[in-house]
C-alpha cells in the first residue's frame, strides 16, 4: 500500500539546512478552530473513549518568563500582572478537573512521565510550584515522584526555594536554558545574562541534587566564533551534565530578532556557519564521553535512564494542562490558539484564565493513518537510533519503503541514509546534521498548505 504524495525537492543536491524543527507534527500553525456551522467541538470524553491510557505523558504549560529572548516564538508572556498566576492555577486546576472526568473512573490513566514546560515554570514562587504538583497529582492521579518527571528553568528563576520544592516532589530532570556562556553572545540573543548568575544557578541546581542536568546552548549567534563556541562547550562541560541540547539559531517573524531581520533572508554563508558549529560541538561532545541521540540532544553515557522501557512517542498519547499545551490521541492532536506576538499571547491568557468550560476540544488536527505513518516515521527516523522497519510494519501493515519511496530514494542519493542496517532505517552522520531539512520533506501537502496559510499573529 502506497500512501506517498510527496512535494519533497526531488533534486540530489543537499536544500538548505535549517528550514523547519520537527518536533511535533503536525505543527499547530496546521490546526485550526475544530468547531464550525455543521459540526459542534468535540468532547473530551468522546475523544479519549477508545484511547489507551497505558502510557501516557502528562504536560503542564506555564506561559510566564521574566524576559522574552530575541530568538524566542514559544506561547509564553513577560510577566504577570498582581494575581495572574494565581488566576492561570485556578483555570489549570478546573481544566485538569475536566480532563480527568473526562477520562472517566472505568479505566484509570496510567501516566509514563510529566513534564513542566513554557515559558518558564519556575517563574511561579515555590508555593506556585507545590500547587501546580498538587494539580498534576490530586487532580490527574500522576505519582510525580514514581515517574520521570522534567522541568524547564531559567539561571535567574532557579532559586533555592524553587528548587528545593522540585527535588522534594520528585523532579528527575532540571533543563536550564543557557545558551551562551559568554555574555556578549548572550545580548546579541537579546538575553540579557552575567555569567557569574549562570554559574550560581547551576552551583544551586547541582545542591538540590536533581539526578539529571540539561543545558541548553545555541549556536549561530550573531558574532560568535569557533572559539567562542568552544568556550561556551567546555563552560558547560565543566559542570558535567547527563544531557546537552544544541540548538540552531532561527530567526523568526515577531519575535524580537525577527522584527529587526527579514527572517526569510537566510543566506548560505549563515547556513555555512551553523553546519560549521553544529559539527564541532557534536564532535566535541563525542570525545568528552557523551552519545549522540538527535541532531539536538547529546546524552552523557553513565547519565540515568530518563523514562520507562514501554513508552513510545510515537503511539502513546499525551495530555496537555494549559492554554499553550497541546494534547494527542491517535485521532486528533488538540490545544488551545496559538500566537507569537505579545498582544495575541496576552488575550489567549486572558481568555483561558476566565474559561469555567473546559470539556471539549477547540483547536486542532484530525490525524489520518497517512498522517499517522508520516508522525511515526518523523519521530524515529530523526532519533539517531532510527526506525526499527519491522515495528512500522507491525503498526500498518505496509513497508515505510513502499510508503515514502521518493523520499527514502532521495534520502539515500544524499549519503544521508545509513546503508549498513536493513532492518532499520537510520540517518548518517551527515543526515542527522541535516534533521531540520530532512522533517519537512515528509510533510503531507495537506499539512504544508495549512501551515503555508497560516497567519502568524
Amino acid at each position: 500500500m502506497s500512501t506517498n504524495v510527496t512535494s519533497a525537492d526531488t533534486s540530489v543536491h543537499p536544500p538548505r539546512p535549517y528550514q523547519s524543527y520537527t518536533y511535533a507534527y503536525p505543527h499547530k500553525t496546521a490546526y485550526r478552530e475544530l468547531a464550525s456551522e455543521s459540526r459542534p467541538a468535540p468532547r473530551l470524553a468522546d475523544l479519549w473513549a477508545g484511547e489507551s491510557r497505558q502510557a501516557l505523558s502528562l504536560y503542564l504549560h506555564i506561559p510566564f518568563c521574566e524576559v522574552r529572548c530575541g530568538f524566542c516564538n514559544l506561547f509564553t508572556r513577560i510577566g504577570a500582572p498582581d494575581g495572574l498566576t494565581g488566576r492561570y492555577l485556578d483555570a489549570l486546576q478546573r481544566q485538569a478537573a475536566a480532563v480527568r472526568e473526562a477520562l472517566g473512573d472505568a479505566r484509570p490513566p496510567r501516566f509514563a512521565n510529566a513534564a513542566f514546560g513554557g515559558g518558564t515554570p519556575t517563574f511561579l514562587e515555590a508555593a506556585e510550584l507545590e500547587r501546580l504538583c498538587d494539580i498534576a497529582e490530586r487532580e490527574m492521579g500522576v505519582d510525580l515522584r514514581a515517574v520521570p518527571l522534567s522541568v524547564e528553568a531559567s539561571p535567574s528563576t532557579a532559586t533555592a526555594d524553587r528548587l528545593a520544592v522540585l527535588a522534594e516532589r520528585g523532579a528527575t530532570r532540571l533543563s536550564l536554558g543557557v545558551q551562551s556562556f559568554v555574555e556578549e553572545e548572550a545580548r546579541a540573543a537579546v538575553r540579557p545574562q552575567h555569567r557569574s548568575d549562570v554559574e550560581a544557578a547551576l552551583t544551586r541546581i547541582r545542591e538540590a541534587a536533581v539526578p539529571v542536568l540539561n543545558i541548553d546552548l545555541i549556536y549561530g549567534i550573531d558574532g560568535q566564533t569557533a572559539a567562542s563556541w568552544r568556550y561556551s562547550l567546555d563552560a558547560a562541560l565543566a559542570w558535567r551534565p547527563e544531557e546537552i541540547y544544541l540548538y540552531p539559531l532561527y530567526i523568526r517573524p515577531l519575535t524580537g530578532l525577527g522584527r529587526h531581520t527579514d527572517p526569510q533572508a537566510a543566506d548560505r554563508d549563515w547556513d555555512g556557519q551553523r553546519l560549521r558549529r553544529y559539527r564541532e560541538g557534536r564532535d566535541h561532545l563525542l570525545s568528552h564521553g557523551y552519545e549522540q541521540v538527535s541532531m539536538r540532544m547529546f546524552r552523557r553515557s553513565d547519565a540515568p535512564p530518563q523514562g520507562p522501557d514501554d513508552y513510545a512517542c510515537q503511539t502513546d498519547g499525551m495530555i496537555g494542562l494549559g492554554c499553550g499545551a497541546r494534547s494527542y490521541t491517535s485521532r486528533l492532536h488538540y490545544s488551545f490558539d496559538y500566537a507569537v506576538s505579545m498582544r495575541e499571547i496576552r488575550g489567549i491568557i486572558d481568555d483561558y484564565t476566565t474559561t469555567e468550560d473546559f470539556s471539549h476540544a477547540l483547536h486542532g488536527r484530525w490525524v489520518d493513518e497517512d498522517e499517522a505513518r508520516r508522525r511515526h516515521l518523523l519521530q524515529s527516523l530523526l532519533q539517531a537510533e532510527g526506525l526499527p522497519v519491522a515495528e512500522y510494519r507491525l503498526r500498518f501493515a505496509s513497508d515505510p519503503y513502499e510508503d515514502f519511496p521518493v523520499e527514502l530514494d532521495l534520502l539515500a542519493a544524499r549519503g544521508w541514509l545509513d546503508s549498513d542496517r536493513a532492518d532499520r532505517l537510520r540517518l548518517s552522520a551527515e543526515g542527522l546534521a541535516h534533521s531540520d531539512a530532512i522533517g519537512p520533506d515528509f510533510f503531507s501537502p495537506a499539512v504544508r498548505d495549512a501551515m503555508a496559510a497560516y497567519e502568524t499573529k
